[in-house]
């Protein structure tokens, strides 16, 4: 767990405290961290579960983040070389939805601070998770697939890499570890938000050469089911940064952008 204590801050504002350790399993291996931006996200994703079960309606199915957006203040993110870093939030809640007083969706909204600077942002929306009776997705590529090193994709370990080459030469959505305990506890079916996201981010440093210390944003929106393997990535070079889509059977199931330090 990375929250430490969360507490009410008027009518719909809250202030946590977190600790994100540098030997956390998506950082660098190293005596000196900057920590990885998902460690953000899956903090608010974890404050956002504590929020519905002592401060929000009752959900009567399980909530997940559907969109998922971070920024980074470039030069800000603190660097660790002890055992952990704390971390300040400022959290608000909006656009909360209810059916029949049941809660079906929200947003929440967080501001990450140390030492009393601000170093990043992070919005989510949670909404009902699609039906597991929907129709799988398949989107299996044909012939053997060729996975990046880690370092070429930004991430800490192999086990990390989220994409492969098909023989095609296509990127398509390929876990080293399909039951990593960070983006795919449990082993899924399908890709959860968190996940895609670092797919995402990784297809674009691959395919613009650039390593991880460039990235000062990310984005996500889930449109549909991920499979778990197989879905093909495109990623396309914009003035502000690369965006990306996941394709199952020709369709995109989610698309997203990751922003760039600019030369």
């Amino acid at each position: 767990m990375l929250v430490v204590s969360l507490r009410k801050v008027g009518a719909r504002g809250f202030e946590a405290r977190c600790q994100w350790p540098r030997l956390h399993p998506l950082n660098e291996r190293a005596l000196t961290v900057v920590h990885h931006p998902l460690i953000m996200a899956e903090s608010l994703r974890q404050l956002a579960a504590a929020l519905e079960r002592r401060h929000l309606a009752t959900a009567a199915t399980a909530l997940e983040p559907v969109s998922v957006g971070l920024g980074l203040a470039p030069g800000a993110q603190p660097r660790e070389a002890g055992d952990a870093t704390a971390v300040g939030v400022r959290l608000g809640v909006s656009d909360v939805l209810l059916d029949d007083g049941e809660l079906i969706g929200y947003r929440v909204s967080a501001e990450f601070l140390h030492a009393g600077q601000r170093f990043g942002s992070c919005t989510m929306r949670l909404a009902r998770r699609a039906a597991d009776g929907d129709p799988p997705v398949h989107a299996k590529p044909t012939g053997g697939l060729q996975h990046p090193a880690a370092a070429v994709v930004g991430a800490a370990a192999e086990p990390d890499v989220m994409l492969a080459r098909a023989c095609q030469g296509r990127l398509v959505l390929a876990p080293r570890d399909p039951g990593h305990p960070v983006l795919l506890p449990g082993r899924p079916s399908r890709l959860p938000a968190l996940a895609v996201l670092e797919a995402g981010r990784q297809a674009a440093l691959l395919s613009c050469g650039m390593t991880a210390a460039a990235v000062t944003g990310l984005r996500v929106d889930l449109r549909g089911p991920v499979p778990g393997e197989g879905a093909f990535v495109e990623v396309a070079a914009e003035s502000l940064g690369p965006r990306f889509a996941v394709l199952a059977q020709g369709q995109p199931v989610a698309t997203g952008t990751v922003a760039l330090l600019r030369a």
